[in-house]
């Protein structure tokens, strides 16, 4: 538990001015734990009925769940920007500068809370497709394909544990990049 809080304490470190990393340590041990958990609980149990619908999965495999997340962070961010420059301090830091970029300011706050969670999304819902595609092959092929399957299905979800674990990594650097480029005035 304590190599979590400092690599995430470095997370915040690497990416916010010094003076803020105390204020987001919390944040982002909360955040990178909740998400690595919520990745790799698909991984451990799924449960599927016989008609195909999986009625236990990695929250994150939903793509409601990564971009509320998303959102959060972005409404984390321009709060905790304006309140730290003030309206007319954040609103001319965050879009009017430098003079002339104001649409592609604008654009770029809707681009990272779409990027932010579909990311995560893909990579999660993406892993889970193919271990389910894994399984059926034993179920649509015979019992001959499982010495082939259950070597392969151990490989991929080896493969997910680690994308799980690079994926809560990225969601937690980007989300301090993002905050610390609203508190901060370039």
């Amino acid at each position: 538990m304590e190599w979590v809080i400092d690599f995430t304490t470095n997370i915040v470190g690497d990416n916010m001015p010094r003076k803020e990393v105390r204020n987001f340590s919390l944040f982002s041990f909360t955040l990178f734990l909740f998400i690595f958990v919520a990745n790799q609980i698909g991984l451990i149990t799924k449960i599927v009925s016989g008609n195909d619908v999986t009625y236990w999965k990695s929250p994150t495999a939903d793509p409601f769940v990564t971009m509320g997340l998303a959102l959060l962070v972005l409404v984390l961010a321009n709060y905790l920007g304006t309140e730290k420059l003030g309206f007319g301090g954040y609103v001319k830091n965050s879009f009017f500068t430098p003079t002339g970029l104001f649409p592609i300011k604008l654009m770029e706050e809707f681009t990272n809370v779409i990027t932010l969670g579909l990311r995560l999304y893909g990579n999660i819902y993406a892993g889970e497709v193919l271990l389910s595609l894994i399984a059926s092959m034993v179920t649509s092929n015979g019992w001959w394909t499982l010495p082939f399957a259950v070597p392969l299905e151990m490989i991929w979800i080896a493969f997910s544990l680690f994308i799980g674990s690079i994926q809560a990594f990225v969601f937690t650097t980007l989300s301090m990049v993002y905050i610390s480029h609203k508190i901060e005035v370039e």
